[in-house]
Order: structure tokens, then sequence, then C-alpha cells
């Protein structure tokens, strides 16, 4: 085992759902052994409202999530990341800055957790949590260390076509 923290980014358009649960998960999930950050194309600037009820049930803390641009890690001065996933199917679609060092990706589309009313939200927001507490889940348990770059690639797109909790 390496000692190495990796820098993971989650990206999605509006960085106010999705992208903001990956974050969450993977800092609780990664144990220190990797850190997660979050951004979008077209920030919202606010973290959606059903986000924040659902992160707060499952005893996160939500001081200091913020919607925020993926500007803010292109920069010389942002962490050098070396994982980028987008969340939403329009992210992975757009065209992304160029990242430095040519971090490992992959898509790991989760549908937009909307609905018509309140209760269908909350529960699309709970399954989207529970496919990327899969996916992240399984991500971590990943030996990084020991995979060459078409094994890792071969591992987080398959990742990237998971359902539920496995």
């Amino acid at each position: 085992m390496s000692d190495k923290t990796y820098n993971v980014l989650f990206l999605c358009t509006g960085n106010s759902a999705r992208s903001i649960l990956a974050e969450c998960l993977l800092n609780r999930l990664g144990q220190g052994r990797f850190r997660a950050y979050s951004a979008g194309s077209k920030p919202l600037g606010r973290v959606n409202p059903f986000a924040v009820e659902l992160l707060q049930q499952e005893g996160y803390a939500v001081d200091g999530l913020r919607s925020k641009s993926w500007d803010e890690f292109s920069g010389p001065d942002a962490p050098h990341m070396d994982f980028i996933f987008t969340a939403c199917g329009n992210a992975a679609g757009e065209t992304c800055p160029v990242w430095p060092g040519h971090p490992a990706s992959a898509h790991w589309g989760i549908a937009d957790p909307a609905g018509d009313d309140d209760e269908a939200k909350r529960a699309a927001f709970r399954q989207a949590y529970e496919r990327l507490h899969a996916r992240i889940a399984r991500f971590v348990a990943l030996p990084l260390e020991s995979l060459d770059a078409a094994a890792l690639k071969a591992e987080l797109d398959a990742i990237g076509r998971m359902e539920g909790r496995q």
C-alpha cells in the first residue's frame, strides 16, 4: 500500500447535486486515502436543498459545501488531480479544460434526481446516492498501485456501468 493521497474531481454541469453527493461519499469512504472535490461547467451557485437534506440524514457535515466552477481546478494553483469523473451526461459531453498531468477519467453518469413532487425528488436523490455509494465503494477497493493504465481504465469504465449498491 502506498501512502499517497489521491485527488479526485467529480464534474456535473450545475455542481449542485450528484457531484456534491459524490464528493461527500468519497471523502467518507476513502478514509483519508482520497481527497474528493466537485465542480461544474455552469455552477448553479447553490447546493440543491434535497442533496443537503439527504446528506444531513446520512450524518454528513454540510457546512462549506458549495456549487463551484471547474475553473477553480484548472489553474496553476489548483490541486493536481489523479482522477476525474463526470457524474451527469451533460458534463461528459462538454469540452473540459485541459487537466495537468492527464488524470485517469471515466463517465459515471447518474440520472438527474428530479421529480414532480418533493417525495419523488427525495426518492430520486436516495437512488442517486445509493448508486454513487456502490460505485465509490468499488473504486476505493481497487488496488490502484498495481493496475497499469489500461487495466485501470477498464475498471473505471466498468464502475461507470454499475447499478445500485452491490
